[in-house]
């Protein structure tokens, strides 16, 4: 492993590369660079406009697949954030080829990731407080308009015929000083219909995912999607020690009802809604919905 440095921004790969050239596009002010997804990420100001380059082909520390796979599922998501129209899904901006890198550029959004991994040695070290530990400190009005935003994003996603895939706390930034939302990460979300191909290792983190995310050929659809969103409310109003326990199972486990904030009503809801069962779930994200209207 080597350490490398951008404007005054240190970055950690397995070899040397050259990012030199992104100095053209302005100052480098923040780096992701320890994903499983093999990309590297970097914050960029110029003219007072902040930008979000995601590059792939970099030779990453945490790189879970080899740089050719890293460059195509990016260039494969580029056209999910053409297709995706939501308010609070990150804006694409522009995609390209450049030596061995494929670069996407976002608009840059301000927040932070509510699974911050990538610093959670920080974290222990400082014994700093998480993001989603902090955004679990907010007001229920303040997480309840965050599961709002969920419902309407799943809802246009779907319209447009997709599934999510890999997607929790990790695809969600939360700007603590004006309680803006913001979505990203939708890489891996596939095209309906599709199966489960990879089976234990079908994509996603194990302590939010649907039986069917764990079964080779199993079909993953909106059903699966009516789980996920589910399992994230879930954990938005969880106690920590479901949160925990998850963690040591490596699987979902649905809340005690007596360490739930929320209304028994919204309890069962999201039962029904994460039953383990693909058959018992409700039928679409918008009977969900109806549901949790309800008694919200």
């Amino acid at each position: 492993m080597i350490r490398q440095k951008i404007d005054d921004v240190e970055f950690k790969l397995r070899e040397y590369q050259d990012f030199s050239w992104l100095k053209s596009y302005g100052t480098v002010f923040n780096v992701i660079d320890e994903t499983g997804s093999g990309c590297i990420s970097f914050g960029i100001e110029k003219n007072k406009k902040k930008y979000f380059f995601k590059i792939a082909g970099a030779k990453t520390v945490e790189a879970e697949i080899s740089e050719e796979e890293s460059i195509k599922l990016l260039k494969e998501a580029v056209q999910k954030y053409k297709d995706i129209k939501h308010e609070n899904l990150i804006k694409y901006v522009d995609s390209f080829d450049y030596k061995d890198f494929f670069v996407v550029i976002y608009e840059y959004a301000e927040g932070l990731c509510l699974f911050d991994h990538w610093n959670f040695d920080r974290y222990k070290r400082t014994k700093e407080i998480t993001p989603m530990m902090k955004f679990k400190m907010l007001p229920l009005n303040k997480r309840l308009n965050v599961v709002y935003k969920l419902f309407s994003f799943f809802k246009i996603f779907i319209n447009a015929g997709y599934v999510a895939v890999d997607f929790y706390d990790s695809s969600i930034m939360y700007n603590f000083e004006n309680d803006n939302v913001t979505f990203c990460d939708i890489d891996l979300f596939r095209k309906s219909p599709t199966i489960n191909d990879l089976g234990e290792n079908y994509f996603g983190t194990k302590r939010l995912k649907a039986p069917e995310e764990n079964s080779l050929n199993a079909p993953i659809d909106e059903k699966t999607n009516i789980f996920t969103l589910g399992a994230i409310i879930f954990d938005i109003f969880s106690d920590v020690k479901n949160i925990e326990k998850r963690y040591e199972l490596g699987m979902f486990i649905q809340n005690e009802k007596e360490s739930f904030e929320l209304s028994d009503e919204l309890y069962n809801i999201l039962i029904k809604a994460t039953n383990y069962s693909r058959e018992s779930r409700y039928n679409t994200i918008k009977e969900f919905h109806t549901q949790w209207n309800k008694y919200i």
